[in-house]
């Protein structure tokens, strides 16, 4: 029992559900079903993004180009959209995911094959990818008006009382779950980033499973790509400026540990819904949303402190059984 209040997915899902009791004393209905499903579903790509990203900090490296990513992938689909509308929705989306699993890959490729520090190389895609939207659109906004009603209309069908963006974003959790505990892929993510040494000792190629790691997390980011421009009916040149420092955020908050190898869905997913919930309250209770760069800001801390401490705890444990064994 003791383990389980520990346990720093119980911590962050209490800490959402005091947040969420505290903003129902201010605003009546914010903990209502309904609006709770909103919130879900205004956060489902955050999630998506932040459990593409939980792969890649797993195995000690990190992805900031992923709402470049997001914004390239998008813009290139409202772009067909616009000039081609007869032009099939799911093969819009299937183009999406293939153009973020290869700019995933491409980054997954410098970091394997040349060595190249992944902070390096994704700060460099980031900015490759932001110039190549300027020079494809000419700095020119997709509006709503140019987009065809199918493209438009996918992400808010509602099934069930949930938008189909939401249901997009369960799906992704489940197949995240398989992923990280019945795939030996899975199972490597956690040993290239845990003991990288003894991980090439048990045969596992960790520059081979840091580059799958960038390609799952550049294909979500494609995904995540017409998500956006499609439920919110606008491509423009900063569509998700800075939105990798929420996706990163998350992740930090929800216990993925940047040293790599600690970390799960569950607390990824937790982590997102933490900034969700803080997004829609600050306006209920109106504290200006600018408030919420402090706050997330504040959190990562926190996170990273809280993080350090537990993984200190865990070397000081370890390092006392070997003494009571030697």
């Amino acid at each position: 029992m003791t383990k389980l209040f520990k346990s720093r997915e119980i911590i962050l899902l209490a800490a959402i559900l005091a947040l969420i009791v505290l903003v129902e004393t201010r605003f009546s209905g914010f903990a209502a079903p309904s609006n709770l499903a909103s919130v879900f579903n205004d956060t489902s790509i955050l999630i998506m993004l932040a459990l593409g990203q939980m792969v890649v900090i797993l195995t000690r490296c990190i992805d900031l180009s992923v709402a470049s990513n997001l914004a390239l992938t998008g813009m290139v689909v409202a772009i067909l959209n616009s000039t081609m509308p007869d032009l099939p929705v799911v093969v819009l989306i299937a183009l999406a995911i293939g153009m973020g699993l290869i700019m995933g890959a491409f980054n997954g490729i410098l970091v394997w094959k040349l060595d190249i520090p992944p902070i390096v190389v994704t700060l460099g895609t980031l900015t490759i990818y932001r110039g190549l939207i300027f020079l494809i659109s000419g700095g020119e906004w997709i509006n709503a008006h140019e987009m065809s009603g199918g493209f438009k209309s996918l992400p808010r069908m509602e099934i069930l009382g949930l938008p189909v963006l939401g249901w997009i974003g369960i799906a992704v959790i489940g197949l995240f779950l398989l992923l990280t505990t019945r795939t030996s892929l899975g199972r490597a993510f956690f040993a290239a980033g845990g003991n990288p040494h003894a991980a090439v000792y048990t045969g596992i190629s960790v520059g081979r499973t840091r580059f799958w790691a960038f390609t799952i997390s550049g294909g979500l980011a494609g995904l995540c790509g017409y998500l956006w421009v499609s439920r919110y009916a606008v491509a423009y040149t900063d569509v998700a400026g800075g939105f990798e420092l929420d996706v990163v955020a998350a992740c930090v908050i929800g216990g993925i540990s940047i040293a790599g190898g600690i970390g799960s869905v569950g607390g990824a997913v937790l982590g997102a819904l933490f900034l969700g919930v803080i997004k829609n309250a600050l306006p209920v209770v109106d504290i200006s949303p600018f408030w919420q760069l402090a706050i997330s800001g504040a959190a990562i801390i926190i996170a990273v402190a809280f993080n350090a401490r537990s993984e200190r705890t865990k070397g000081r444990v370890i390092l006392k059984s070997a003494e009571h064994t030697s």
